[in-house]
């Protein structure tokens, strides 16, 4: 556990206080996705600002943290290797986000899944110290950002919500509001001297009926007990969503390996990948994502293609 006290965070650095935040709150139940927060935190807080004295100081006592916290884990295999970090990441995101489209879809609108949207965008965010987010990623976080806004200005405009994927309007998100009353980022009292409202003003206003997650699918058994905390909302009111297995493919019963095959270094990678991303759908119960992957890595060291 980072033990380490940050200084104030400067202004500057406003834009990676939510990160900083979800953090601290992860530090005892998931402190791998904590430690590389606290990364993504310490990587874009050196591209805003590295030289003047308040930055420089608390990225100082960042890395600090950082430090503290790889020596603390320096067996686990998350915070040693990339890949299974980066596996580690983001399936904790997508059970994020899985659990608020799953109560968003089923109409049960609440603070909690509110900010389990935020909190899956956030941990998006954070997936991009691993390189370059895909396709479905990206419009992942600006779904979940989108959402946390609409259903929280709903909410608080005393509208119903209209469930699922709908047309995207321009909102914004009082993170700052929303979470009074709950710990302080630092140990100090010093507050972010301009709003942190997000602004969905870059979010293009497109249809979003295209994102295909069918209710349930791949959201683990235990995701209502892993959401954050201190939302007002018990997580026994919840009940866990039935999974979708999928099919075994039966060619990979029969496959032989040609002996023509030759796997590349970069095929061993990918097969790896693919297990290490099994392994980390295990870790939370995600029985579909697991078995996904562990058939692209089989198909892949048999056949030599994806």
């Amino acid at each position: 556990m980072a033990a380490t006290a940050l200084p104030p965070l400067p202004p500057q650095f406003k834009s990676i206080q939510h990160h900083l935040r979800t953090a601290q709150e992860l530090d005892k139940r998931e402190p791998v996705v904590a430690y590389y927060c606290r990364l993504y935190a310490m990587q874009t807080g050196m591209k805003i600002d590295s030289k003047t004295p308040e930055c420089r100081k608390f990225l100082s006592k960042l890395m600090d943290q950082l430090e503290a916290m790889k020596k603390q884990f320096g067996d686990n295999e998350a915070i040693t290797q990339e890949i299974v970090g980066s596996a580690h990441v983001e399936n904790y995101a997508l059970k994020m986000f899985l659990y608020a489209d799953n109560e968003d879809r089923a109409g049960q609108f609440h603070k909690n899944m509110i900010k389990s949207f935020y909190t899956a965008s956030l941990l998006i965010d954070v997936l991009t110290v691993f390189g370059e987010l895909s396709e479905e990623n990206a419009q992942h976080r600006k779904y979940a950002r989108w959402k946390a806004a609409y259903i929280h200005n709903c909410l608080k405009n005393g509208e119903t919500p209209q469930p699922g994927p709908i047309g995207m309007e321009g909102e914004s998100f009082d993170v700052e509001r929303e979470e009074a009353g709950s710990s302080s980022l630092h140990s100090g009292t010093t507050q972010p001297t301009s709003s942190s409202t997000y602004e969905a003003n870059n979010i293009p206003t497109s249809n979003y009926t295209g994102i295909h997650i069918p209710p349930g699918a791949h959201a683990p058994a235990n995701t209502p007990a892993e959401v954050p905390h201190n939302t007002g909302v018990t997580s026994n009111t919840i009940q866990p969503a039935p999974q979708n297995i999928p099919l075994v493919d039966p060619s990979l019963y029969s496959a032989q390996t040609a002996g023509e095959v030759r796997l590349t270094p970069e095929d061993f990678a990918r097969a790896q990948k693919y297990c290490k991303y099994a392994g980390s759908a295990l870790q939370y119960e995600d029985v579909s994502t697991a078995v996904q992957n562990l058939q692209k890595a089989l198909k892949l060291l048999i056949t030599g293609r994806e």
